[in-house]
This record gives structure tokens, C-alpha cells and sequence, in this order.
């Protein structure tokens, strides 16, 4: 696998002299936008798709409009590189003018692609990477080929609130409404001056403003009978007479009659989090195919979507990092220097203040002159290719003189004028200086655009379909077969299935609508306590007490600060309050898993004590806080000899390394400390080694000269015999005595020193013996190894939810007649 260390790799320098070379772009960098410019043909399709290539392999999700169809060859990446996968997406027609079948243009292909992506270090193994790295999906609002996107969601009450946000949700309104204006046909829509846009701001406004739901059909009859009395200072019948409000609610009413609406209000909602990720958590790349829609409903399409994910930034908290990518394929029309469209608002504020939440736009565009680049001065990064006119550069330099400041006009002149084909020069904020470089090979197939009729194989391609992935809310719906699924603990007669309108919660109590995340068919568990053909009848919601804590283990004796999650899910919680907690512990849910509403034509039991009753509940807070700080602790593993300790996020392994390396550095300072001690004895014996070869050498000198003295006196003595002159003899006795004094003296000198050495060999032997007492000593600390529970602080459990949440079932009737419920729920 190419190791990029999490950066995008999109091509090479063009100064570049080897093939090795790489121009790595830091994702980080997006959190201040991108724009990329160039003309048709300059590979700023390529260079885009390159970009979401690497954010799906850099575990990045991304929304991406697409008004041409290009963006659709996000999804044709094939591994294995087969000619047989390439010829369903070969131009017939191109084929056949060149002479070729299909089967051949296709092999052509193939092996075009491979060579290419070979000469860019880029294998199969990266590619199949890529298509396992995200799910791929191709919506297609007003239309029923791809994933349709229902638009009902956004007319739903932002879940914000109102006394905080509410700049916020007025400028989601302006948006929206901008939008529905357009879409039955009023432009150029002056939020302040017009009419229509007060009056249907001020409809939103009144239901918004107390969390309430608008549809079209509630939005139509409003307008003629509107919920509030004047607008202003005029009451309203002054301000819009009734006979004008009946014409702009036809307007929306034969918007809303026309049979081609349908397909707007069917389908998945336009809910971010779960465009962003799939229910297991992996990351989505989405593109939102609008080419076959005509200008006002693509107008008013990316005015809701960009409303939509503005919303859902707001509710986020703030980020450093890079969360998200939108990437917009062409933005001619849709941010002009003049005018105000739909979604310029929403965009420009957008690119004022998505950073601090971390999502980054990418922002394309063949037509500089026709681009309001006041607006992108934000942008941090500019990717510039090859541009068709003269015009096109200079508003461009303009542009980037805007956004870069001090910027040397000659020398970016030079650079733009010299690009060639997939050249692009690249400024960016965060780098030193303007650079040019060469995109790389696409790992996508670029088939050039497609049309409408591509897209139900292309979903099909990537693993999605009508059915395949149902919208979050959405169930797929039962079919009345054998179904393997878990009874619920109680069968009965078939009873009246409850009641559709939802029971209301206690004043204060939050209320949860957990998603119906199992299919009838799947639900296995027991089946042999509901046997034979099941007759599906329903889904009914059952209430239940949820209940989940933060709790905060902060032990810095022990150097631990963790937090974690702990969840209850009680059904039937009994009415005295006495709940055994250990039972009802479930995995943590996120946010995103609630669902909004329950889903449509449910049923509903009945709210009972003690979950109607607001006290009744709070009391099972202050219960379950008081039972997590008496049961919940949480493990540290614990050296205490050695003062090392560790959370259970250490593994085992780690820990036993922490405690070998703090073991080491304890040795090391008994070893240096035991050192020392030899050390002191050791040049005692050394001072007294050196003496004693200092009277060794002198004793032999002594000795020595003693021989010579003797060896003299014998010879004197013998020539007197001969000579008559007399020699003392006792005086060669003497000299005898004393060189064998000497002697003895060396040879004493000669024996001490021998038992010195023998000393400092002996030193040393007991120096090696006691280490390896020390090492035995502290290897067996290391492995000294206990558990300590550490329990949380009262004050650090913090209650995150608490509430009533209401549980989907699969209400069935057996062959003997008889109902039972199949969860339809299951925490993961």
C-alpha cells in the first residue's frame, strides 16, 4: 500500500526529474476551502476526482454535487482492472466510428488504465482500497433513477434551538423559501422587498420557533389562512389582500399537484449525518446528480442541501481537523459577481465560517469571468489550469490577488500561461510560494459524463439500490413469510394495536424514537417460540426509560482520567423506582442514531407509570448516579513497587513493557550505585598493586646491585689469596647476608602483588555475581503485577440522557391467530 502518511497524493512537481517524485497536499489545508479553475479539457474534472479519491482512502466523507455528470465516475473503480468491467461504461458510438467493438475499445482501455496507474506506483491493492474505503451512492433529487432525496426533511424545524440559534434558523428560512419561490417560478427574490418571501418567512418562522414541523400541504393552506394576525405594523389582509395569497398558494399547489413533484417528496431524507455515514459508521462519499433538472429546481435543490448541511454544521461542535468535504463541480451561476440566487447566502457564509467546524469546500469552475471571486477570497488553496481566454487569466490574477495579498502578478502570469494539460499551478496559504505540478493517474474509471439512464447501474455497481440501503427512519418493509424471528416475552389475542398519535411526555422529560434497525426477516432469535407462516400487521412503539451517564475516573495518583459511557435501557421500569441497574446495561448510543420521527403509520402503546410522571423520572437519575458511584470502577493495572500504573486502554503487552522499562531504570541506578562501592575498593587495591610494583622494581634493583656487590667481593677475595693481600672474610659474609635480604625482599614484593590481583579478580567476580542478583531482584519486581478499581467521584457522573424512548416493534399474528412483537431494535 502507497504510504502517503494521510496526505492526498495528486501528482508530481513539474520541476520534478524523477518518476519517484510526489506532490503530497495536506488535507488539513481544506479546512480553508479550495477553488480549482480551468477550462474544459485542462483535467480539472481528473484533479477533483484524484482529491476524493484520497479523501474516501483518507477515511473522509464528502458530499459532492455533480450538474454534468462527471462526478458519476466516482463509483466505476475496478480492481482487477478486467476489460470486462470497463465495457459496460464504453462509448458505443466512439467504438464504432474508430472501428473497433466494444469488447476491443474496452481491452484498449483496460490496458490503457493499467499502464497509466503503473507509472504512478498506483496497484490494484489501492484501488480496491478505495472501493472498500467509503459507500458510494448516487442520488438524484426530482427523480427516481438514483437514490431519490425527499425534500419533506427540509421543511422539518432544525433540531437547534430556537432562543440560540435563531440568526441561524432566519437564515435557513431565507434560503428555503429563496428556494420554493424559484421553484414555482418568482426570481430574483428580494427576501426584504417581496411579499411572498415575508409572508412564507414569517409562516416558517411560527412553526420553527416552537419546534413544529411544516409540510406543503399545511405550508399551501397557510398562506390563505396564516397563523398570525398582522405582518409589521399592518395586519395582514393590508399587507398581502387575501385574493393575492389564494394565487401564490395555487402556485405552490400545482407545484405540489403536478405528478413529475412526486419524486421530490419520496426517498431518502436530505439528512446530512446520515449522507456522511452509513449506520455502521463507515464514511459516505454522496453525489447528488442534477443535470437532468432544470435550472430553478437545481437552484432550488442546492440552496435546501447547502441549508442542510449549514444546519447540521451549526449543531456540531467545533474542529481543527478536516470532518467533512462538499465539493460543488461547477458553481457558474450559483455565486455571481451579480445577482443573488438561492444558495449564495448560505455559500458565502459558508466559506466565512465552516473552518471552525471542520468542513471544507472544494469549489470548481471553467468560467472565471462569470464568478463572484470577492466571495472566494476565504479560499486557501487555488488549483489553476490551462484557461481559454485572456479575460479568463486576468479576472483569475484578480481573484487570486484578492485572496493571496501581496501576490507577484508577472510571475503568476508566467506560471498560468505555461500550463499545459493536467497542469495545474497550485497556490496555497499554508505553503511557501506558488508551485506547478501534473495530476496523476485517476484511480476511477473517467468515463466522461453520464447521463440519467447510467445511474441505476451505476448504484448497482457500487452494492446500492432502492432496497439495499434503506433511508434512516425507513424501514424496509416486512414481508408476511416464515419469519425466524425473537418473540417478544409476551403473546396474546390480538388486541387493538394503539394508538397513532404519539403519547405526549411529561413537561421536561426528553423523548428518544430509537431506529428500527432490524429487518423482520433477520430477527432469529427464538424461532421457534413464534412458529409458521407470521402475517405482518405493523410496527408499534413500546416506552421505556433511557438512561445515559458520563462518568469521569479521575485518579491522578494513578495517573488515570478517563471517561466513559455507560447506558440503561428499562422496559417497564417498576413504579416504586426500584431498578436493578446490572441488568439493563447496554452499548452507549450516539446522537446520530435517534431518529427524528417515528416512522410514518406507527403505532403507539400507551405512556404509563411511572415514565408520565416527570419526578418519577428524575428520581431514577439521582438512582442510577448513585449506583454507578457504589458498583462502577474502573480497572488500573498496578506495579506499586516501581510506581507505575495504566489505564484499560493499556494493553497488557504495553504495560508489562512500561514496567520492564521503569524496572531497567531502577537497575541501572543500583547498578551504578553498587558500581561505585567496587569502584572504591577497587583502586584501593589498585593504589596498592602500583606500591608494591614500585618496591618490586626497586627491590630487584636492590637486588640487582647486591649480586654484582657480592659477585665483586668473592672475586677481591680470591685475587688476595694470590696476591697476599688480605680481604676480610666476614665482609663476603656480610654482602651475602644482605643480597639474600634483597632477595627475600623481591620476593615478598612479587608474592603481594600476586595477592592483590588476585584481590581485584576476586572484586570483580563478586561485582558480576551481585548484578546478577540485582537483575534476578528487579526482574522479579517487574513482574509484581496487581489490579486496583478506582471509583468514580460523585461529581464527575454526569447524566447525558434521560428520558423516554420509544422502542419499534414487528407486531405479528401467527397461524393460530395469535399477536406477538419481534424487536425491531437492537443496540449494536
Amino acid at each position: 500500500m502507497m504510504d502517503t502518511d494521510g496526505k492526498f497524493f495528486l501528482g508530481r512537481p513539474a520541476a520534478a526529474q524523477s518518476d519517484e517524485a510526489r506532490l503530497l497536499y495536506d488535507p488539513a489545508d481544506l479546512t480553508t476551502h479550495a477553488v480549482v479553475v480551468g477550462m474544459t479539457g485542462s483535467g480539472k474534472t481528473g484533479l477533483c476526482l484524484d482529491m476524493m479519491e484520497e479523501a474516501a482512502l483518507n477515511g473522509l466523507p464528502a458530499l459532492m454535487i455533480d450538474p454534468k455528470g462527471d462526478i458519476t465516475n466516482a463509483l466505476l473503480h475496478f480492481p482487477e482492472l478486467r476489460p470486462a468491467d470497463f465495457e459496460p461504461w464504453i462509448n458505443a458510438d466512439q467504438a464504432r466510428r474508430e472501428g473497433k467493438s466494444p469488447a476491443e475499445a474496452a481491452a484498449e482501455t483496460a490496458a490503457q488504465w493499467r499502464q497509466g496507474l503503473q507509472q504512478w506506483g498506483i496497484g490494484s491493492e489501492r484501488i480496491q482500497a478505495l472501493a472498500d474505503a467509503a459507500q458510494f451512492t448516487v442520488y438524484t433529487p426530482g427523480s427516481d433513477a438514483g437514490v431519490p432525496i425527499s425534500i419533506l426533511a427540509s421543511l422539518q424545524a432544525p433540531a437547534l434551538d430556537w432562543d440560540s440559534h435563531r440568526e441561524l434558523i432566519r437564515e435557513r428560512i431565507t434560503s428555503t423559501v429563496s428556494g420554493l419561490l424559484g421553484l414555482i417560478g418568482l426570481k430574483d427574490i428580494d427576501p426584504v422587498r417581496s411579499r411572498e418571501h415575508i409572508l412564507l418567512a414569517n409562516i416558517f418562522e411560527a412553526a420553527w420557533s416552537q419546534g413544529r414541523d411544516l409540510s406543503l400541504s399545511e405550508l399551501i393552506m397557510q398562506t390563505q389562512n396564516p397563523p398570525f394576525e398582522k405582518l409589521g405594523v399592518f395586519d395582514v389582509n393590508t399587507f398581502f389582500p387575501e385574493r393575492e395569497r389564494f394565487e401564490l398558494s395555487m402556485l405552490l399547489n400545482n407545484m405540489l399537484a403536478a405528478p413529475t413533484f412526486q419524486s421530490w417528496i419520496e426517498g431518502q431524507p436530505l439528512d446530512i449525518d446520515s449522507l456522511l455515514y452509513t449506520s455502521e459508521g463507515q464514511p459516505r462519499h454522496s453525489i447528488f446528480y442534477i443535470a437532468h433538472l432544470n435550472e430553478e429546481e437545481r437552484m432550488f435543490f442546492v440552496a435546501l442541501l447547502f441549508a442542510a448541511v449549514e444546519t447540521w454544521m451549526r449543531s456540531q461542535s467545533g474542529s481543527t481537523t478536516l470532518r467533512a468535504l462538499l465539493y460543488f463541480d461547477e458553481i457558474f451561476g450559483y455565486l455571481p459577481p451579480v445577482g443573488n440566487p438561492p444558495a449564495k447566502e448560505i455559500m458565502l457564509r459558508m466559506l466565512k465560517q465552516a473552518r471552525a467546524f471542520g468542513v471544507g469546500l472544494v469549489l470548481a469552475t471553467q468560467n472565471p469571468v462569470d464568478v463572484d471571486y470577492k466571495a472566494l477570497s476565504n479560499a486557501g488553496t487555488w488549483f489553476v489550469g490551462k484557461l481559454q481566454t485572456e479575460q479568463d487569466k486576468e479576472r483569475l490574477l484578480d481573484g487570486l490577488a484578492g485572496a493571496a495579498g501581496g501576490l507577484d502578478r508577472r510571475a503568476y502570469d508566467g506560471l498560468i500561461a505555461g500550463l499545459g494539460k493536467r497542469e495545474f499551478l497550485l497556490h496555497n496559504i499554508h505553503e511557501q510560494g506558488p508551485q506547478t505540478f501534473r495530476t496523476r493517474w485517476a484511480m476511477n474509471y473517467l468515463a466522461g459524463p453520464l447521463t440519467r439512464a447510467d445511474i441505476p447501474a451505476l448504484n448497482a455497481l457500487a452494492g446500492v439500490g432502492a432496497a439495499a440501503d434503506p433511508a434512516p427512519g425507513q424501514a424496509a418493509v416486512p414481508v408476511a413469510t416464515p419469519a425466524p424471528a425473537a418473540a417478544a416475552d409476551q403473546t396474546s389475542e390480538r388486541p387493538a394495536l394503539g394508538t397513532k398519535t404519539r403519547p405526549a411526555v411529561p413537561q421536561g422529560v426528553m423523548e428518544f424514537i430509537l431506529p428500527n434497525n432490524v429487518t423482520m426477516s433477520s430477527a432469529a432469535d427464538q424461532r421457534e417460540r413464534v412458529p409458521g407462516e407470521l402475517e405482518y400487521l405493523g410496527i408499534r412503539y413500546r416506552p421505556a426509560l433511557l438512561a445515559q451517564a458520563e462518568v469521569l475516573y479521575d485518579a491522578r495518583k494513578y495517573g488515570l482520567r478517563q471517561q466513559s459511557q455507560y447506558m440503561a435501557l428499562v422496559e417497564e421500569p417498576d413504579p416504586r423506582g426500584v431498578i436493578g441497574w446490572e441488568r439493563y446495561l447496554k452499548p452507549p448510543l450516539d446522537a446520530r442514531e435517534f431518529e427524528r420521527e417515528p416512522l410514518a403509520e406507527a403505532y403507539f402503546a400507551a405512556l404509563e407509570t411511572p415514565l408520565n410522571d416527570a419526578r418519577a423520572v428524575k428520581r431514577f437519575e439521582d438512582d442510577l448516579v448513585d449506583w454507578l458511584y457504589r458498583n462502577m470502577e474502573m480497572p488500573v493495572r498496578a506495579n506499586e513497587k516501581l510506581d507505575v500504573y495504566a489505564g484499560p486502554d493499556v494493553s497488557e503487552e504495553a504495560f508489562y513493557e512500561m514496567c520492564a522499562a521503569a524496572a531497567e531504570e531502577r537497575l541501572e541506578a543500583a547498578v551504578e550505585k553498587l558500581a561505585a562501592a567496587h569502584e572504591k575498593q577497587k583502586r584501593r587495591l589498585e593504589d596498592k598493586l602500583d606500591r608494591e610494583e614500585r618496591e618490586l622494581r626497586e627491590d630487584e634493583a636492590e637486588y640487582d646491585r647486591r649480586k654484582r656487590e657480592e659477585a665483586v667481593g668473592h672475586a677481591e677475595t680470591l685475587i688476595g689469596l694470590f696476591t697476599k693481600r688480605r680481604r676480610s672474610l666476614s665482609s663476603s659474609l656480610s654482602k651475602r647476608r644482605m643480597t639474600e635480604r634483597a632477595r627475600e625482599e623481591v620476593e615478598e614484593s612479587e608474592e603481594a602483588i600476586e595477592e592483590y590481583r588476585e584481590e581485584l579478580d576476586a572484586l570483580a567476580e563478586e561485582l558480576a555475581e551481585d548484578i546478577e542478583e540485582l537483575e534476578a531482584e528487579w526482574r522479579e519486581v517487574a513482574e509484581t503485577v496487581s489490579e486496583i478499581g478506582v471509583r468514580p467521584y460523585k461529581k464527575d457522573i454526569h447524566m447525558a440522557l434521560l428520558g423516554v424512548a420509544w422502542l419499534p416493534y414487528y407486531v405479528v399474528e401467527t397461524e393460530r391467530g395469535r399477536t406477538t412483537e419481534l424487536p425491531a431494535f437492537r443496540t449494536s
